[in-house]
């Protein structure tokens, strides 16, 4: 709680529907795995829509934002960037975060406790703390979640790289490249259901702020932040486009490697054909010019090394061997 721009040490949550009645006071309340009978009763108190509360501790719910007449609601998902366990284990840890935005307060409801508040608070003091009002404390968070969304497409981002040049090593063993890929794929879809719906969610919450007639100085941060949130979506949707081109391109290796290998394979079969033909040839129970003399031999000897040869020279000059 803050109160005349300095910050106060006597919170108490039983207080906080009298905090938010006063004019020079701005109120921060995090809740955090929040215990659902305690929290309906801090609902009905403050007046919050029945909707939207179920939608801050139900599972599954999509990052949106909505506006009430008393307050906005938002919902939206900071992302971190956790050592995955191996190839197959996701690079993202996604972490949902809903809040409602009162005239003097902030409301904030995590279902986890995985996300980094301090930032928050820095980035508000940062910003002038309650100078700008609750829209200042709004942009903390939001902006803290956008960077964790920059951080991570950057990391899909290197990690498409490593596989881009994973896909011309020679030493590279194809089924672990796959699960790289596949694996990369999956937290690019993820990644994107948390991504692109920032833009109707910062959307929702500028247009409230500006239609409330508060802190216009908030306006050109606004807009930078709803500029990071569109750079991020456009980033997202190239990196769909190159994720599906290392996976078309490695399906277009593998189909190029076994062509190599069937034509040498061919090659092979063709030139061994030439001294087994004529070797059977002569190995059977009939009369046959050369029989049982070296001139036979000779000839049936110098036949294979000369057809051995061009056989082998040709298929070398196509390429085959």
């Amino acid at each position: 709680m803050w109160r005349g721009g300095k910050p106060q040490d006597d919170f108490e949550f039983s207080s906080i529907s009298d905090y938010l009645t006063q004019d020079d006071t701005l109120v921060w309340c995090d809740i955090c795995q929040p215990d659902e009978a305690a929290f309906t009763d801090l609902a009905q108190e403050l007046g919050l829509n029945n909707w939207a509360v179920e939608d801050a501790v139900a599972d599954a719910e999509r990052a949106k934002a909505a506006v009430y007449r008393t307050h906005t609601f938002f919902t939206v998902y900071s992302v971190s960037l956790p050592q995955p366990a191996d190839d197959s284990a996701s690079a993202l840890d996604v972490h949902r975060i809903s809040g409602f935005v009162l005239p003097r307060g902030l409301i904030t409801v995590r279902l986890s406790p995985h996300f980094d508040t301090d930032s928050v608070s820095q980035r508000f003091d940062e910003l002038g703390g309650q100078e700008y009002g609750v829209g200042s404390l709004v942009h903390a968070l939001l902006d803290v979640v956008v960077d964790g969304h920059f951080e991570a497409v950057q990391a899909l981002d290197d990690g498409i790289e490593s596989l881009e040049d994973d896909l011309f090593a020679n030493n590279t063993q194809r089924g672990g490249l796959q699960r790289k890929t596949f694996r990369v794929r999956k937290d690019l879809v993820e990644l994107r259901r948390v991504v692109l719906p920032m833009r109707e969610v910062v959307n929702s919450i500028q247009h409230r702020r500006l239609d409330a007639k508060t802190s216009p100085e908030l306006d050109p941060l606004f807009a930078d932040l709803y500029d990071h949130v569109l750079r991020a979506s456009e980033w997202t949707e190239s990196l769909r486009d190159m994720v599906t081109t290392v996976f078309e391109t490695n399906l277009s290796l593998q189909d190029a490697r076994l062509n190599t290998v069937m034509k040498k394979l061919t090659g092979w079969a063709a030139i061994i054909a030439v001294p087994t033909a004529i070797t059977g040839f002569y190995g059977q129970n009939v009369e046959y010019p050369g029989l049982n003399t070296v001139g036979g031999f000779v000839v049936s000897t110098a036949l294979i090394v000369v057809i051995v040869l061009v056989l082998y020279w040709t298929f070398k000059r196509r390429d085959w061997l």
